[in-house]
């Protein structure tokens, strides 16, 4: 990219809306319009991290990094400048139409009873849960149309993996999470069970909520991760999956924390030996890891799905083994 792109790209991107939309919180404001926060690059315990909103610029009197909203996301990011630009361009390119396609969904899981049901059947019982997960539901008509009403061409639809070449919605008849930069479908009819837009799922689940917590609960799916928050425990996160990428990795080790992994307990051992993978990765960085008994047979989902409590939980959580 030429000098002119560059300086183009920082004007579209505002650095406090990047950094607020990554998790990032003002606590207070100070002269000049700028505001000071804990600092999201390193393990900050005093407000350090000031935005100059008007400069477009940030500092961190902590960890003395600053820069402009590109410097921002190759360290928040931990990339190169080159990905960098990369992930703001899709950033200001995917996230207003992902958040109409969420928008959208979420309008339509209380109006069709199948999603609800299927939700109840997973142990989701709670508005609260639902509203801070976003979920919605496709039912796999009139998106194509709804997102032509706001502008978006059906070539833009198509390109982002959201309708197939004949315009039909990809996700049809699925439970819809919104993610950073992405959605996950899970089907609740015969359809392959899982869906994602092209390109990665990213880190991991809500982890900016998560982040600073001294123990911190692992587990492989996004169902996983739901009945445990609504049973309170509200340090949880999730892979989407039993291998953590190297963004999923390098996150966990990012802080002081100790990590119990919560992963399926199959019956051909496949999510034991995932744990103990991801526990010997963990303790490799001097993260302690511990590994949770869950019952033969069952994930957490399963587990309260079936009966379970929080109390039972949390004696599993006590019985974690390294």
């Amino acid at each position: 990219m030429n000098r002119n792109a560059i300086d183009e790209l920082k004007q579209r991107i505002p650095l406090l809306e990047y950094a607020q939309a990554h998790g990032w919180k003002a606590t207070r404001s100070v002269r000049g319009g700028r505001f000071l926060g804990l600092c999201p690059l390193h393990d900050d315990h005093n407000p350090s991290f000031l935005v100059h909103p008007c400069r477009n610029l940030f500092y961190c009197y902590g960890c003395a990094c600053g820069g402009d909203v590109i410097r921002f996301a190759e360290l928040y990011h931990k990339v190169k400048f080159p990905q960098a630009v990369v992930l703001l361009h899709q950033w200001c390119g995917a996230m207003p139409l992902l958040e109409q396609v969420t928008n959208f969904y979420r309008m339509q899981l209380t109006r069709h009873r199948e999603a609800v049901s299927y939700l109840q059947q997973r142990g989701l019982h709670t508005s609260e849960v639902i509203d801070h997960m976003r979920i919605g539901y496709a039912p796999g008509r009139c998106l194509r149309a709804w997102l032509g009403q706001l502008g978006y061409a059906p070539p833009a639809l198509h390109q982002a993996g959201l309708v197939n070449a004949s315009g039909y919605d990809t996700y049809a008849h699925r439970i819809v999470f919104p993610l950073e930069g992405n959605l996950y479908g899970r089907s609740i009819g015969d359809a392959a069970p899982h869906r994602f837009l092209p390109g990665g799922k990213g880190g991991l689940y809500a982890w900016e909520q998560v982040r600073q917590c001294q123990e911190i609960i692992l587990v492989e799916g996004l169902f996983d991760y739901a009945v445990l928050w609504q049973a309170g425990f509200h340090n949880v996160t999730c892979l989407l999956g039993n291998h953590p990428n190297a963004t999923q990795l390098q996150q966990l080790c990012d802080g002081p924390r100790n990590v119990y992994i919560a992963f399926d307990s199959d019956a051909n051992q496949s999510g034991q030996r995932a744990a103990q993978c991801v526990a010997r990765s963990l303790r490799a960085q001097g993260v302690p890891a511990f590994q949770v008994p869950l019952p033969d047979g069952h994930d957490p989902n399963s587990f309260f799905v079936q009966g379970g409590n929080a109390q039972q939980f949390q004696l599993l959580l006590e019985g974690a083994r390294p």
